[in-house]
């Protein structure tokens, strides 16, 4: 049940902005409130109680209600911005205390990382910090003056787009620094 729930706000949050361009014209802004704030309220519910999640849900409950409460369409456009700050807070607040998630991703593989690995896994995290910022200003700044098609173009395609081409240019430059072809 968890991993079905985690897979609904996953699809949730990759179809969210077409849902919404294509969606306005037949469905309320408190329909989707609601629909998103169901999704977050079961992982709530069901997901295990990581240090941050449950600050997360509940920031995300509130955004729900409000944007029940306010049937604004305006407002559907903050979600994407909303996710962005969460994954810089997830991924700063790593930096801060305990192991960089990307440390911890590493270790899944191998528990025993030598001491360069740990300082690049460090930067890494400190690149993906950089990115959620700068993707949350630019979604910022189309829910603030893009017209919809730029703001759904962005958060529907050019974001994932950006956060596949890192992936990959982090893959290739992690096979360097292991001394790999």
């Amino acid at each position: 049940m968890k991993r079905l729930i985690g897979l609904g706000l996953l699809a949730a949050g990759v179809l969210y902005p077409f849902a919404v361009h294509f969606g306005m014209t037949h469905f309320a802004p408190w329909q989707f409130g609601l629909l998103l704030g169901a999704l977050w309220l079961a992982r709530a519910l069901s997901a295990p109680h990581r240090p941050g999640s449950l600050g997360m849900a509940v920031a995300a409950l509130a955004f729900c209600a409000l944007l029940g409460l306010s049937d604004s369409p305006h407002l559907l456009r903050w979600y994407p911005v909303l996710i962005s700050t969460f994954m810089l807070a997830l991924f700063g607040a790593s930096l801060l205390r305990g192991l960089p998630v990307i440390e911890r991703l590493a270790r899944l593989r191998d528990p025993q990382l030598p001491p360069h690995a740990v300082r690049y896994t460090r930067r890494v995290t400190q690149v993906w910090c950089l990115f959620f910022l700068a993707n949350g200003l630019i979604a910022t700044a189309l829910a603030l003056w893009g017209p919809l098609s730029w703001w759904t173009l962005y958060n529907g395609l050019v974001a994932y787009a950006a956060m596949g081409l890192l992936f990959a240019v982090e893959w290739l430059i992690r096979q360097r620094v292991r001394g790999r072809p």
